[in-house]
């Protein structure tokens, strides 16, 4: 969700948002709450497919934005030339970290999908 409401938000052509996860389940769809939540903002999601953070991708992102302690930590250890580009998508909010609503109901989608478009408007303040 996370990447594609900062793709819809940030009006910038030339800069590229991509998602990846580090324990993706490759190849699988967005979760259907996911599509239901962000059909509601307006948001197609539907061409979503996982793949898994690798060290070709974090070198080609200026910015990388995850959604837990835990996952910053991942990528600072496998590929530690990511430091430093590596912060917490609610490094600018009051919550410690954005919650994976992954196997909850609807509402817990809906949750994270408010917190996730004050964290994106935050960023967007600040990276313009």
């Amino acid at each position: 969700m996370a990447e594609y409401l900062l793709r819809a938000r940030w009006q910038r052509p030339e800069a590229t948002v991509a998602s990846a996860g580090v324990g993706a389940l490759i190849g699988y769809p967005a979760d259907e709450h996911a599509i239901k939540v962000m059909d509601a903002a307006g948001i197609d999601m539907r061409a979503h497919h996982a793949r898994q953070l690798n060290l070709t991708l974090c070198n080609s992102f200026d910015l990388i934005l995850v959604m837990d302690k835990s996952h910053e930590n991942w990528i600072n250890q496998r590929h530690p030339t990511a430091r430093g580009r590596v912060h917490q998508m609610s490094k600018w909010q009051p919550e410690d970290e954005v919650a994976d609503p992954y196997r909850q109901g609807l509402a817990a989608f809906e949750a994270c999908y408010a917190l996730l478009e004050r964290c994106a408007d935050s960023w967007l303040e600040r990276i313009g």
